[in-house]
């Protein structure tokens, strides 16, 4: 009887301690990506793909507990959230009431760029290119975290993602790969934008979390950004 008790106590116990740890986690909802840039592979609903993109990514760093996008889509429909891709005044505290959320991440996609150069040899026929060419493509991405509770911003970064490849090209996508993101899964913009999300959660989880050393390596990221930026500015 009392080594029955005393497994029973051990089994509360680890179920309090692990609800403790959870209770630690915050709380994110990702709402609906925005698209300021020309990229031709953005369609209708890709704004929410890549929303469940990075939940996935965020969750599966098992540092966050992450709310079900059915949950959010319907509370930020009457919140006009949806649209507008603000907490405005005064509905911050009623969104965290409703689903749970700490934090809301927005992103918005603000430079999408894709370059194909010639590496010489391949073979072309009826619009089609097989071989011959290096594909690389470039995404930028600005993310913000907003406090649920107060509708402030509370942490802002613009993240990168590159990639490069090469091989088989349609010379039917030019100026866009088109399509929605399934169709992307192996090409440059497919990985640019993987690279991306990783990017955002593994910030995320640097600031929000573990709130170390690591915020050295993202800042002079950040820098390097800039500087970047400004070197590619022609001033009169």
């Amino acid at each position: 009887m009392k080594q029955w008790m005393l497994g029973l106590g051990m089994v509360v116990l680890g179920a309090v301690s692990f609800s403790a740890v959870a209770a630690d986690k915050p709380v994110l909802g990702v709402i609906e990506f925005k698209n300021e840039s020309g990229a031709g592979w953005w369609r209708g609903g890709v704004g929410w793909e890549l929303a469940s993109m990075l939940s996935n990514e965020l969750a599966a760093t098992n540092a966050f507990r992450v709310v079900e996008r059915s949950k959010l889509e319907s509370v930020l429909s009457e919140q006009n959230l949806a649209a507008s891709g603000r907490v405005k005044s005064g509905t911050g505290a009623r969104i965290g009431q409703l689903t749970g959320a700490q934090y809301l991440v927005a992103g918005t996609v603000t430079a999408y760029e894709e370059n194909t150069k010639s590496t010489g040899g391949g073979i072309s026929f009826g619009g089609v290119s097989l071989g011959g060419k290096s594909n690389q493509a470039y995404l930028a991405v600005d993310i913000r975290v907003i406090n649920a509770e107060t509708g402030e911003v509370d942490f802002v970064r613009t993240v990168e993602g590159r990639a490069k490849g090469g091989g088989l090209s349609v010379g039917l996508y030019r100026g866009g790969f088109g399509g929605n993101l399934a169709s992307e899964n192996k090409t440059p913009a497919g990985k640019a934008i993987r690279a991306a999300l990783v990017e955002i959660t593994d910030y995320l989880e640097c600031a929000m979390v573990k709130q170390n050393s690591c915020m050295a390596d993202y800042d002079a990221k950040e820098a390097k950004r800039r500087d970047s930026s400004r070197g590619a500015l022609k001033l009169d």
